[in-house]
């Protein structure tokens, strides 16, 4: 059942490990299928370097197991993945991520400013990579934080815990998860250099009145 969308959950996990944003076993990934609007989801304890489509689990929108041919049981926090699909109808993917500079500010609550215009790919509406209050692993506390957030970004992090981003396109949700650590590192490097002093970011205005130049003309 739907192998090419499992295959894109197994891509996005693996490539999450290969970029250093999750190690081992932590941090999980999925995918909503447009036609059934099944979500594609990793399952709970298995590192993702031995990831099959046949560990990846099927749920639907209500939390029913639809399918799941390894016998593993969905991540723990597919809870949160159904809110945030909900909340959201225009992502299809996302990959929740444990790197260690957005971690850093997760655990302090401390939300990232848009310090390079990079930003801008991240649909950040308050110019802030923001901050989901704490929720514990696997109950309705964390996947209810989440949820308003994640419909002011599509990048946000949880306190105490990790960092959340999402697309329309899988491999661009672990994409923006690779630019939220990008973000974080840089900010905490130019608080070090300003002696702790913020460094202040560009306002969401600036960031989304950006446009590929107009001067620029492609031959009929």
């Amino acid at each position: 059942m739907l192998e090419i969308q499992k295959q894109y959950v197994v891509d996005m996990a693996k490539k999450s490990s290969e970029w250093g944003l999750c190690k081992h076993k932590a941090g999980n990934s999925s995918v909503r299928d447009k036609e059934t609007g099944y979500v594609l989801v990793t399952p709970t304890t298995i590192d993702k370097k031995l990831l099959t489509i046949r560990d990846i689990v099927v749920m639907d929108l209500d939390a029913n197991v639809i399918e799941a041919e390894s016998g593993l049981r969905p991540t723990s926090e597919c809870l949160m993945h159904l809110e945030i699909y909900k909340a959201r109808p225009d992502v299809f993917a996302i990959s929740h991520t444990h790197s260690i500079f957005a971690t850093s500010f997760a655990v302090l609550a401390k939300p990232i400013p848009a310090v390079v215009y990079e930003c801008a790919i991240l649909n950040l509406k308050d110019g802030i990579i923001p901050v989901a209050p704490y929720g514990r692993p696997g109950t309705s506390d964390l996947s209810n934080s989440v949820i308003e957030p994640i419909k002011r970004a599509d990048a946000i992090l949880m306190e105490k815990h990790g960092a959340i981003a999402v697309d329309k396109d899988p491999y661009e949700a672990v994409l923006k998860a690779a630019y939220i650590e990008e973000m974080a590192e840089i900010y905490y490097h130019a608080l070090l250099i300003n002696g702790g002093k913020d460094p202040g970011g560009f306002p969401a205005e600036e960031l989304q009145s950006w446009a590929y130049p107009s001067q620029i003309k492609f031959k009929k």
